[in-house]
């Protein structure tokens, strides 16, 4: 976990395009009683959104739109395993018919 200082000298972005992203919620770092708590994964954001912005020319309503779109796939992505797990375990403890 990164503080704001690190986390804006790794990636490469100014505190106040942080800021920014915070307050569109393109990154959702953890508050803590010592600020803001940066992970691997808001580290991986920001270079999506760089990438987006500057190699592909996405404007901030796109960078919006994928950053949505892209959510929505890992939380679907996290019910499927979570369903999959109970049906296998379902499965796994029925007695076998024959």
């Amino acid at each position: 976990m990164f503080d704001a200082t690190e986390f804006c000298r790794i990636s490469g972005i100014q505190q106040e395009a942080l800021a920014d992203w915070i307050e569109a919620e393109w990154l959702r770092p953890r508050q803590t009683h010592n600020g803001w708590r940066f992970s691997m994964i808001d580290l991986m954001r920001v270079q999506l959104v760089l990438d987006l912005q500057g190699q592909m020319g996405v404007n901030d309503e796109g960078v919006a739109v994928i950053l949505h779109l892209l959510d929505q796939i890992h939380g679907l992505r996290r019910a499927l395993r979570g369903t999959t797990s109970a049906t296998m375990r379902r499965v796994s403890g029925s007695p076998v018919r024959g």
